[in-house]
């Protein structure tokens, strides 16, 4: 695996006050990554390139190129860049469930620009729960006690064959011991949309909202335990949401069946939709329990 790790590094735009007003200068940044095409396509993390005006990976041969983004998704924190080349070395991606709490880990990356360093530890747990910085929570995320520093964002998590089980993503500071990395099966699909459209496109509901209590008969009815739901503030002009029917207002307590108790259950539940598929949601508007057949569409750049 090790031939194919790369290092990336990237210059920012930054701001800085001085006597004479504000002044820009150029803020870098590195990280790591791993070549999953001969032909130059890097997978990485996404707030590893985020904002970048200008790219730089240098390989494990030690040359150095010029990169471009070619999409990154921030709801998983992955993201695909690419140099021009031909014949590289690639890191083959294993199959993510298939694996088992306390088996070899290894993670690879450039900490502190040290190339190629090397980390072992085992499998902690499985399924975590891990919030990207774009604020969407990323499911089924593996957790590990091999040692990641700064630098060893986006490179690879492998197994004891050398397979790519995860992308290494996040530590949680002063917290020794436990880090993070996207599952490998996730980060091949993602992967691939990118390649293919440059960006991840999800199902989309079209509203901004916010948690209120639900009333007793029905959080009952509905086995919301937590006796609250989602009440809309917003509804876009024209999205699906509007389309069919629910207004500023409604209390969305469920969709196809399944309780909704917070934004993240919504998110969870796009997250696995399909855009163009009907949904049945149930909506509280005043007193009374509606439901109602909801098209998905296609997110935009933002949304819910």
């Amino acid at each position: 695996v090790a031939p194919a790790v790369v290092s990336i590094t990237s210059t920012r735009r930054g701001m800085v006050r001085t006597p004479r007003g504000p002044a820009q200068y150029d803020l870098p940044g590195a990280g790591s990554g791993f070549l999953i095409t001969p032909d130059g396509y890097i997978l990485t993390n996404s707030h590893v390139v985020h904002g970048a005006r200008r790219l730089e990976v240098t390989l494990a041969d030690g040359r150095t190129l010029p990169a471009e983004l070619v999409g990154e998704d921030p709801a998983t924190d992955l993201a695909v860049v690419r140099v021009q080349g031909s014949g590289l070395p690639v890191a083959e991606l294993g199959d993510s469930d298939r694996l088992r709490v306390g088996q070899l880990v290894i993670a690879i990356g450039n900490p502190y620009g040290f190339q190629a360093s090397v980390t072992t530890g085992v499998l902690s747990a499985l399924g975590r729960s891990l919030r990207s910085q774009a604020g969407r929570l990323i499911e089924n995320v593996i957790q590990t006690d091999a040692a990641l520093n700064p630098g060893n964002s986006g490179g690879p998590l492998v197994d004891s064959r050398a397979r790519v089980i995860g992308v290494n993503t996040a530590i949680i500071a002063g917290a020794q011991g436990m880090s993070f990395a996207i599952p490998s099966n996730t980060a091949r699909w993602v992967a691939g949309l990118l390649i293919k459209e440059g960006r991840v496109r999800r199902a989309f509901l079209g509203i901004t909202a916010e948690l209120r209590p639900v009333p007793g008969r029905i959080a009952r009815e509905q086995g919301l335990t937590r006796g609250v739901g989602i009440s809309v503030l917003q509804v876009t002009p024209g999205g699906p949401a509007d389309r069919a029917g629910i207004r500023p207002g409604d209390l969305l307590v469920s969709v196809d069946g399944l309780p909704l108790e917070g934004i993240d259950d919504l998110h969870r539940f796009l997250s696995r939709a399909a855009i163009g598929a009907t949904v049945t949601v149930g909506v509280v508007r005043e007193g009374r329990l509606l439901t109602l057949p909801v098209t998905l569409g296609a997110e935009p750049e933002s949304g819910a």
